[in-house]
């Protein structure tokens, strides 16, 4: 693919990245028409000629179900207009969170969601901080699964904390802390939670020492707040010096704001794969990272034909 043109293309749900990406990259972004019928039905049209090119479409598929419906058309549009190649360039991969039969009579939504993208006619998918891994499994076409950690872990290097100890908010989320703990040189401790239904979890004890030093609390989503706030309570009754988080995806809904600005926590880090609207980042306590660079990376490495491995960190 090294000899064709290589194009990056935006939905419309969060162009400000795409442009971002396209500066990194030193290329104009391809041009698209987007626009709503009046009863609310998605129009796409590829203005650029596109035959024979190498296509990136940035599209993070997080509410509304109209942001993945986008992707969808664009990369029909795109096959439809004798693209060499279509990567579809998912920072935040929508329906994750049912990757599997956890009761009965419930869809597999991750894996829908997968089909859906390999039926409309992507040839390769780019992502960041899956759920759970194991969504790459869903696709019989090549995921190149990237991480934020790298950027993250830069930032947390140069806050200056204190005795720092990175914390699980959950068991399922352990390796991802004691990936973050190795390169931070930190301890490891993790929360036993308990959740008593959808977007609601009970913070119980916690298993590490935490008196007296610098925690952070690490996982890749953080959406109501809920299990943060909880979190910190937790290790600030353990004596815990102070405690921050660090997510990848902000989805931040329902009362997670108000949540926030209640919490005794000092700060969350987070990185732009989901826009964040002003009602978000009006609040003092959340620090956005931009993880363009890496996604321009990967893309420039995948359009050369090169090695990627180095960006997974």
């Amino acid at each position: 693919m090294g000899s064709s043109e290589m194009k990056v293309f935006s939905g419309s749900a969060h162009p400000a990245l795409s442009a971002e990406i396209c500066q990194q990259l030193g290329i104009d972004q391809g041009r698209a028409r987007i626009e709503r019928f009046s009863d609310g039905e998605v129009y796409v049209q590829v203005l650029d000629n596109v035959r024979g090119a190498d296509v990136f479409v940035v599209q993070p598929t997080h509410p509304p179900a109209e942001n993945l419906l986008e992707l969808l058309l664009l990369i029909d549009a795109f096959k439809r207009s004798s693209a060499a190649r279509i990567t579809a360039v998912t920072p935040y991969f929508g329906y994750a969170r049912q990757e599997r039969k956890d009761r009965p009579r419930v869809p597999i939504s991750a894996k829908l969601v997968a089909d859906l993208i390999e039926a409309a006619g992507a040839d390769r998918v780019l992502t960041m901080d899956l759920h759970a891994p194991a969504i790459q499994g869903f696709f019989s076409v090549p995921v190149d699964h990237l991480f934020a950690a790298p950027v993250l872990v830069e930032h947390l290097q140069q806050a200056g904390l204190k005795n720092p100890v990175v914390v699980s908010p959950d068991a399922g989320g352990v390796e991802r802390a004691r990936a973050y703990a190795k390169r931070l040189g930190a301890e490891l401790a993790i929360i036993d939670k308990r959740r008593t239904a959808h977007n609601v979890a009970e913070s119980i004890r916690v298993i590490g020492e935490v008196e007296g030093h610098d925690c952070v609390i690490v996982d890749d989503i953080v959406d109501t707040a809920g299990t943060l706030t909880n979190a910190v309570r937790a290790l600030l009754k353990a004596e815990a010096r102070s405690v921050s988080g660090c997510f990848t995806h902000p989805v931040l809904s329902g009362p997670a704001i108000e949540r926030l600005r209640e919490s005794p926590v000092t700060e969350i880090t987070v990185t732009n794969t989901i826009p964040l609207d002003e009602s978000r980042t009006s609040c003092d306590k959340i620090h956005v990272l931009s993880i363009a660079p890496l996604l321009a990376e990967a893309i420039r490495r995948t359009h050369t034909n090169s090695s990627i491995s180095s960006l997974f960190w």
